[in-house]
């Protein structure tokens, strides 16, 4: 598909630790695919993540996706949350166990703040699971709020949580 000239860049985080979580993390990028308006142009490898916030559960898988996208940002998110929904996603605790998750962390260099959506993704600079992934498919891209590159960010992390690759993307 011939990227069009509106299309924003975004990217989008996605974990999973019920059920299947590699295989719910797959079927994610899939939907994401099959959204009109939405192009995926990368995905990095599977992570496997230690929790963070609610330590009394399993493991997560994340990966991050970079997708062109004529949607705005809202749109967008409704999607995902449709998504989410379809793929069994109940919302009962913050940071618990999860179906799947789908997060915006970036939307171009769009800054978004409403009662809706924030983007930048307002935890993304905190979370190793979050910028492990990121960095490995746009390591440059630079965090439209603070000025530095993911790769900086992740350098100066305190996080020390565990995150090991554990599938790299098909080629």
């Amino acid at each position: 598909m011939v990227e069009r000239v509106s299309d924003i860049i975004s990217f989008v985080g996605i974990g999973s630790n019920l059920g299947d979580p590699v295989g719910n993390c797959r079927r994610a990028v899939e939907l994401i695919s099959s959204i009109n308006e939405v192009n995926v142009l990368q995905e990095s490898s599977l992570y496997r993540t230690e929790p963070v916030g609610f330590s009394g559960q399993d493991w997560f898988i994340n990966c991050v996706i970079e997708a062109g996208t004529a949607l705005s940002a809202h749109s967008l998110l409704e999607a995902l949350q449709q998504i989410e929904s379809s793929m069994g996603r109940a919302r009962e605790a913050r940071w618990g166990p999860r179906t799947i998750d789908l997060d915006i962390l970036f939307y171009g260099r769009d800054i978004v703040e409403d009662d809706e959506l924030v983007i930048p993704h307002p935890e993304l600079h905190k979370r190793r699971f979050v910028l492990a992934p990121l960095c490995e498919i746009v390591p440059n891209f630079i965090h439209p709020v603070f000025g530095i590159s993911v790769k900086e960010i992740l350098d100066s992390l305190e996080d020390k949580s565990e995150v090991e690759v554990i599938k790299r993307p098909a080629t």
